[in-house]
């Protein structure tokens, strides 16, 4: 049985980068505290609103639980029916992520981040 940490990120798609940093901008009224052109991240409260380009937009936003084991996670999505979304990879910094998709083909992520402490700055990659 996996225990789940809570919620974690949520990264939400988009097909034009810069024009969605400046909507998230605007709207939250902060910058966001890593800004590269593979990923665009937002600190909110301690938890993470990411920007990720060129990525499939008819899915969604990407909801992120935290686990300790992200290919523990997996394995057991899997033996649950789940299949792999997007596998296990370690995106930077010793994040890593994976989703997978659900039998009734909805999308849950698992992320172990080491920088998360709860708080309202999440971020040591600066």
């Amino acid at each position: 049985m996996i225990e789940l940490l809570g919620l974690r990120t949520v990264i939400y798609p988009t097909e034009d980068l810069l024009a969605s940093k400046q909507w998230w901008q605007e709207f939250l009224g902060l910058a966001p505290y890593f800004d590269e052109e593979f990923y665009v991240g937002f600190s909110i409260d301690g938890y993470e609103l990411g920007l990720l380009p060129n990525g499939e937009v008819g899915d969604g936003a990407y909801t992120y639980w935290g686990v300790t084991d992200v290919m523990a996670a997996v394995d057991a999505a899997i033996e649950q029916g789940c299949a792999i979304h997007a596998d296990v990879a370690d995106v930077g910094a010793g994040i890593i992520t994976a989703l997978v998709m659900l039998p009734d083909e909805s999308i849950v992520g698992f992320i172990y981040n080491p920088h998360f402490d709860g708080n309202d700055d999440q971020s040591t990659l600066n």
